[in-house]
């Protein structure tokens, strides 16, 4: 049997091209080397948007979408929704009963998202959700979890739950190894690092004049005013994402932006070109999804069968370790 490698996304809205970059693009090929799991997060998307829930169940289907229309395939990997597993939620419920408050407020990226997002998110689910990240993983015995540099505090914390239980309970989960993922820093067009939570993306469902209207509105080198000033690339939003595209006409962009033969209008539309050419075969296979709804649901469904079948057994053994199970001969 490969190793277990378990992931998600939350849908807290569409997912855009921040996403390619080192989820997506990698998922599609660790599907050939691991026993993959791949989570539409939606309890995770209460943490942040509590407040605002009507749009969480048709996100699903757009992140679900997504996750089809890139490449991954319900017959290599189990594909399934958070919430259909109740058994992670049982698994998150004994783990908080262990996982210090200490332990928690040490998570860098709690306080930043409060400043960032504003204290209504700051919040029991909020605060705990590093735990319910633990148990996504540890109910199926998660061996490899996909993070990024700035993720890895969050996965070392679903390894020290999983030492605390195995020292309290006995041996019971395995601790979750990270394969580091190089996700380029992808800039929205406000200059931030491009997020929904920011309403600064250029999504993937988008059409090719809306991505060309996003990026007409990119950030680029204050001190290129004429189309013929010397530009400096390093510190451009536009050539960021040239480079993260991977465009073989890069070092022709940043040479004729220093020395101020290429405009930043036409830098642009350069860019938006290579994004809706890169684009183009995902967004077309979209809209046939879409025209399935049934079919969209059904993969759900039955993903979620298959890993909730795995996640009761381990549920089961989790009870009888700290002896809350079905009691016999009393």
């Amino acid at each position: 049997m490969d190793p277990v490698l378990v992931s998600g996304m939350r849908p807290t809205g569409k997912l855009h091209i921040g996403h390619i970059f080192g989820t997506l693009s990698n998922w599609v090929n660790y599907q050939d080397k691991y026993n993959c799991y791949f989570i539409v997060v939606n309890w995770h998307a209460l943490t942040t948007n509590y407040e605002n829930t009507k749009d969480i169940s048709s996100n699903v289907i757009e992140v679900l979408t997504d996750y089809l229309a890139f490449g991954l395939d319900p017959l290599k990997s189990t594909i399934y929704l958070q919430s259909m597993v109740e058994e992670v939620s049982v698994l998150h419920l004994i783990l908080s009963m262990i996982t210090p408050i200490s332990w928690l407020e040490r998570v860098p990226s709690f306080k930043d998202q409060i400043q960032q997002l504003g204290k209504n998110i700051a919040t029991y689910g909020f605060l705990g959700y590093p735990v319910l990240m633990a148990s996504d993983i540890l109910i199926f015995n998660g061996k490899y979890v996909p993070v990024g540099q700035d993720q890895i505090p969050h996965l070392e914390l679903a390894r020290e739950i999983a030492r605390r239980f195995n020292f309290l309970y006995g041996d019971t989960f395995v601790e979750p190894e990270p394969i580091l993922t190089e996700t380029p820093y992808i800039p929205g067009f406000d200059g931030r690092k491009m997020s929904k939570s920011y309403n600064n993306a250029i999504f993937i469902d988008e059409s090719e004049e809306e991505t060309e209207e996003k990026v007409k509105r990119y950030i680029t080198d204050p001190q290129k005013i004429y189309k013929h000033s010397p530009g400096r690339p390093e510190i451009c939003n536009v050539f960021t994402l040239h480079k993260a595209f991977k465009n073989s006409e890069i070092r022709e962009i940043e040479q004729n932006c220093r020395s101020g033969k290429l405009g930043c209008v036409e830098c642009k539309k350069k860019l938006s070109n290579l994004i809706n050419s890169y684009l183009k075969p995902i967004r077309e296979k979209r809209r046939d999804l879409q025209k399935d709804r049934n079919k969209l649901l059904e993969i759900l469904i039955e993903g979620s069968k298959r890993a909730k079948k795995v996640a009761k057994e381990k549920i089961e053994e989790v009870n009888q370790k700290v002896n809350i199970g079905l009691l016999r001969g009393v």
